[in-house]
């Protein structure tokens, strides 16, 4: 179970006055969030005086950076918008590589930083501690938008609409600010009774509808592309729908891992880096791209040249048509698939012809190609140690997987069933996979459900956020982390020593990750690689967090772009 700080879980613990900090809490608590991540700051202390009178659990990392990430995952486990509280300066500055992620993810969350007093904000250099310039204009690549409020009365409005804003197709992140004296200072405004916040409608054109329905009945050979966007936009259900009916092969990219049933007839998993499955997309005649960019992992780092005609569908009016020309239709995924689904002729049967193939041989073969590539590679280690976590991962489990040479093998290999995979490929920065995990747990615990999850780093990004260690013994976090010990950037140094035949700085001193956690309370096992189910199943069985070790070198597959 989860345990909170205490004072942040009781109500009417705090000083007694209400400032602006309450208005915050307050409208915060209407609009239905139920934790906060962050780390307490001096111009912050408004926020966390209010916290004391009101129910949010606050869950404390260590560093923002990570606290960003615990917001992402709780966000992600349980579709709910995640919430964040920084202080001014270095704290908003030190999340901002976690904000990244979840905006290039298209996560929804709302980020309450702190500020200097008004009478500091302007041209004017007055040596307030943490003052920045311009703060908000940091957060500019990283968030949707940016707010500073520099009026009590404006809190609840403009918290609101931030909500408001995050979960509106294309999701993500949204910046507020208020300064130290706004949150300290007495206010007249009467406590938040309630708060309302609605997804904008983000519908296809009937037109465009109307238009890429004409292409996919007069398609012979049709496929799909199921990006992140599906899954952001709960298009499951019609995905399955519409691949059923054009019986059009699917592939699912890293951000789409799960959209689509693994074992499907029409399912071409997610081994989108494989030249077999390229080739198979180069010939469709029209291909249904959905919440992607076919960006550098889904165009197999650009070598994709496809000689049909595409349909792209995503909320992000900049992605569309970014790497190929096509039809672009600028919807949420779930509203644009159920629309194509619905004016798909529901009596269809449609007869592909794929070279005198059916798409379910063609399905069938593609992947028998790409397990014979494998399975001539020396790569017989690598296929067993994903198979062991797999078969000892519970079907239902969520799992978080930093960016490092397993997680590469999961873009590709994970089926995730009826969990969930997560991992950081939309920005891809190191330290992902621990912290978003924590608050992954957090959040499926505070719904009610089981919150048991599996992290995954390597040695060298989970420097990133050992500290965090600290965070899921605080608060009895059910986390499993594994970490593959290789003694340094793995991925790097087989990038290196592939493109320039020596690897220069990749090589890493490291602690004792046993001993570490240990010190940290939290118990700790070293096993070899053929250990790792069974090590993985007693952690799941524990109580509180728990960290795997395995100390192996593993390899990637061959890159097949490289060959074309």
């Amino acid at each position: 179970m989860v345990d909170v700080d205490p004072g942040t879980e009781a109500p009417n613990q705090g000083t007694g006055e209400r400032n602006g900090g309450d208005l915050v809490v307050e409208t915060l608590e209407a609009l239905g969030a139920k934790t906060v991540f962050g780390i307490p700051g001096q111009h912050a202390l408004g926020l966390f005086d209010a916290m004391g009178r009101g129910n949010l659990q606050f869950v404390s990392s260590r560093v923002e950076n990570n606290s960003a990430f615990a917001a992402d995952g709780y966000s992600r486990a349980t579709g709910e918008v995640g919430v964040l509280f920084l202080s001014t300066g270095p704290g908003a500055l030190t999340s901002l590589a976690g904000l990244q992620e979840a905006y290039a993810t298209g996560v929804p969350m709302v980020v309450v930083a702190s500020q200097i007093p008004l009478e500091g904000l302007g041209a004017r250099r007055k040596g307030m501690l943490h003052q920045l310039d311009d703060q908000k204009a940091s957060a500019a690549n990283v968030t949707k938008s940016q707010r500073l409020i520099q009026h009590a009365s404006g809190i609840p409005s403009a918290i609101q609409d931030a909500w408001t804003e995050a979960i509106s197709s294309p999701q993500g992140p949204v910046w507020i600010e208020i300064p130290q004296n706004v949150l300290l200072d007495p206010i007249m405004v009467p406590p938040v009774e309630d708060a309302l916040a609605e997804a904008a409608d983000n519908p296809p054109r009937v037109e465009l509808v109307r238009e890429a329905v004409k292409w996919l009945e007069e398609a012979s050979r049709p496929a799909i592309i199921a990006g992140g966007g599906t899954r952001r936009g709960n298009a499951e259900k019609s995905l399955l729908s519409l691949a059923g009916k054009l019986r059009a092969p699917v592939i699912c990219t890293p951000g789409g891992n799960g959209a689509f049933p693994w074992n499907h007839e029409l399912s071409l998993q997610s081994w989108i880096e494989d030249r077999y499955m390229t080739d198979v997309l180069e010939d469709a005649d029209v291909l249904v791209v959905i919440g992607s960019s076919l960006g550098e992992v889904t165009s197999n780092y650009f070598t994709f040249e496809p000689r049909g005609r595409i349909i792209q569908i995503d909320a992000e009016p900049r992605v569309l048509e970014s790497n190929r020309p096509g039809l672009g239709i600028r919807a949420d995924a779930g509203q644009a698939l159920a629309a194509l689904d619905e004016a798909l002729d529901p009596g269809r049967t449609a007869t592909p012809d794929w070279h005198g193939s059916t798409p379910e041989e063609l399905v069938k073969e593609s992947l028998a190609k790409v397990k014979a590539r494998l399975e001539s590679q020396d790569l017989a280690k690598e296929l067993k140690f994903m198979a062991d976590i797999r078969e000892a991962v519970p079907a239902d489990m969520q799992t978080f997987w930093d960016m490092t040479i397993a997680a590469y093998w999961g873009w590709s290999c994970w089926d995730s069933r009826e969990g969930q995979f997560h991992s950081a490929q939309g920005a891809g920065g190191l330290g992902y996979g621990f912290p978003a995990a924590i608050g992954a747990a957090v959040g499926l615990e505070t719904l009610g459900r089981p919150g048991r999850v599996l992290a995954v780093s390597g040695d060298g990004s989970s420097m990133y956020s050992i500290s965090e260690l600290a965070t899921a013994k605080q608060h009895n976090v059910p986390v499993t982390w594994l970490i593959v010990d290789d003694g340094g950037y793995g991925i790097l140094r087989e990038y290196m020593v592939g493109a320039f035949g020596k690897a220069t700085a990749t090589e890493l001193a490291r602690p004792d990750f046993v001993k570490l956690a240990e010190a940290f309370g939290v118990p700790a096992t070293r096993v070899p690689p053929e250990g790792v189910g069974d090590a993985l199943k007693a952690g799941f069985a524990a109580d509180g967090p728990n960290v795997v070790v395995v100390e192996t070198l593993l390899k990637m597959f061959a890159p097949t772009h490289l060959d074309s």
